[in-house]
């Protein structure tokens, strides 16, 4: 970015098409990574959110479904139906949990455990390869304020109240209606 167009976008409002807006730069980023990973582990037969699982299960062996939804930040339905695919593609299983009787503790099976070590692999390669694009003095720097920012998100999210629609959003348009007589 020139200077020119620099200081007009630094004096420009925050959402201004002449800014770098940060929900479509996470978005783009985070896409572009995900089908990246996505093409180079597809011949594993795993997802890159099946990755995930993968790598925080190896980190926090014997969690339950609750603390995993937590920790990959995701929600609790799209973990229940990532672990049952998993499960039925035997690369998990679920025991009941030593402490609470009522949880399941999720644990690998060694499938998976064999897919996570050639995928992590790609995975290292390929944020070395993104990650270069960055001068290496200041990658860690950057991995740093990203963090910062997915905090900021997360707390913003904790904190937004949630909110009923009252309304549609689209009205659909009133049909009159015709009386049983025809008229």
């Amino acid at each position: 970015m020139t200077r020119a167009k620099l200081a007009k976008a630094t004096n420009s409002a925050i959402d201004s098409p002449d800014r770098r807006r940060l929900p479509p730069l996470l978005r783009r980023a985070w896409y572009g990574l995900n089908q990246a990973f996505r093409r180079r582990i597809a011949h594993l037969g795993v997802t890159p959110d099946q990755f995930t699982v993968m790598r925080t299960l190896l980190e926090h062996e014997g969690i339950t479904q609750r603390r995993l939804t937590e920790l990959m930040s995701s929600d609790p339905n799209t973990v229940a139906s990532l672990l049952e695919r998993m499960e039925r593609a035997n690369l998990l299983e679920r025991q009941t949990h030593e402490k609470d009787r009522r949880a399941n503790a999720l644990k690998l099976k060694p499938l998976a455990r064999g897919k996570y070590e050639t995928a992590r692999g790609l995975a290292v390669s390929l944020q070395s390869e993104i990650l270069s694009t960055l001068p290496e003095a200041s990658r860690e720097q950057f991995l740093e304020h990203l963090n910062a920012v997915a905090d900021a998100c997360r707390l913003a999210a904790e904190m937004s109240p949630k909110q009923k629609i009252t309304e549609p959003l689209l009205k659909k348009p009133s049909t009159p209606r015709s009386n049983s007589t025809g008229r």
